[in-house]
């Protein structure tokens, strides 16, 4: 039975679940796919906690007590101790721990991430990971990067490693802002008080900002357009922010203090809607053009954008095969338990691999 080591970065929203999750299914994943799957290393921004032997459900009470002082270098100072296949798991939005991932490749890690920053870097930096990946046979998996646990990623790769020609992919790409928006379409709150509940459930980014600004669903787009075979850098993307100006720059605490002022601009935005119209915020990406755009616009109620509910994310693709009649895919776009619940599925898949490499062997 292969041993499978986890080092989780971030131990918030989606990291906690993740853990949770894990230590839930031990006993199914032995059992049903020969998988000892043990978390051996918790890292938030300052401290670290590792226990080589696997945390337990204790893990809350002995991070607060037993934690040290995280270094540059903490996992690594213990990953070669026990023969077993390493991955890392990014569970910030960290640009911090993205920059990470060629010394973790080095340090023979695979990764998996839900943190959309390191495949929007310069398109250098997305090239020389995918070199080092290969080099040293190791696994990068980021289905979470789109979607959550919806599988858009995938199916874009599988259309393009095909041979297909895309030509557009289109929807409702942040299940953060469509609770938001469908929220907002539907009752008489303000839109601040809305996106701080939106936080608080842990569908937002932790600065809500990064979805409000649009820069989110700009890295979702960028992700899928270098999936098409596009090589282009994130500021080409045409973005239309949510936030005014003078809350772009303020602090976290700042803005959640003064995110009323965005009240005015967005419920003048609702008053003027047609009847049967409804406000989305939708990302388009235009593959024969190379144009990305993100933007809120006011669309049908009736139509498939329109009808979305809760935090359900809503995906139109377009190819050869499917130019007439998009490939469309549905779903929870958004939370802390899809996404972790995706980072699990990935982590497995990593694990499926390595044991099948080592059988062959």
């Amino acid at each position: 039975m292969k041993q499978i080591h986890l080092y989780i970065f971030g131990i918030g929203n989606v990291g906690s679940t993740l853990i949770d999750q894990v230590l839930q299914s031990h006993s199914f994943f032995k059992q049903q796919h020969h998988i000892d799957l043990r978390i051996v290393g918790l890292a938030n921004s300052k401290r670290v906690l590792i226990d080589l032997e696997g945390i337990s459900l204790d893990w809350k009470e002995k991070f607060g007590t037993r934690s040290g002082i995280r270094e540059s270098d903490s996992f690594y100072k213990i990953s070669s101790l026990y023969d077993a296949t390493k991955i890392a798991v990014d569970a910030t939005a960290s640009k911090e721990v993205s920059l990470v991932y060629p010394e973790l490749l080095e340090n023979d890690f695979n990764i998996v991430t839900a943190n959309k920053i390191g495949n929007t870097l310069s398109q250098d930096f997305y090239d020389q990971l995918r070199t080092v990946l290969i080099s040293k046979n190791l696994q990068l998996e980021y289905e979470t990067n789109v979607g959550a646990g919806l599988p858009i990623i995938q199916s874009v790769k599988d259309l393009y490693r095909s041979g297909e020609q895309l030509f557009a992919i289109n929807g409702v790409f942040s299940g953060s802002l469509s609770y938001i928006f469908n929220r907002f379409s539907e009752e008489e709150k303000p839109f601040s008080e809305i996106v701080i509940e939106a936080l608080k459930e842990g569908y937002t980014e932790p600065d809500p900002r990064e979805d409000l600004s649009g820069n989110d669903v700009a890295r979702k787009l960028l992700v899928l357009a270098r999936e098409a075979g596009l090589k282009l850098e994130f500021d080409a993307i045409q973005i239309e922010s949510l936030v005014i100006p003078s809350l772009r720059t303020a602090s976290l605490n700042q803005f959640l203090e003064e995110v009323k002022s965005l009240d005015p601009v967005l419920q003048k935005k609702k008053n003027v809607l047609k009847e049967g119209e409804v406000l989305r915020h939708l990302g388009e990406l235009d593959v024969l053009n190379k144009q990305l755009k993100v933007s809120l616009k006011a669309v049908r109620k009736n139509s498939p954008a329109g009808q979305l509910k809760g935090s359900d994310g809503f995906f139109e693709i377009y190819s050869e095969s499917y130019a007439t009649n998009p490939l469309v895919i549905k779903g929870a776009g958004a939370g802390k338990a899809v996404t972790a619940r995706g980072l699990l599925s990935d982590i497995i898949k990593v694990s499926k691999t390595t044991q099948e490499v080592l059988m062959i062997r």
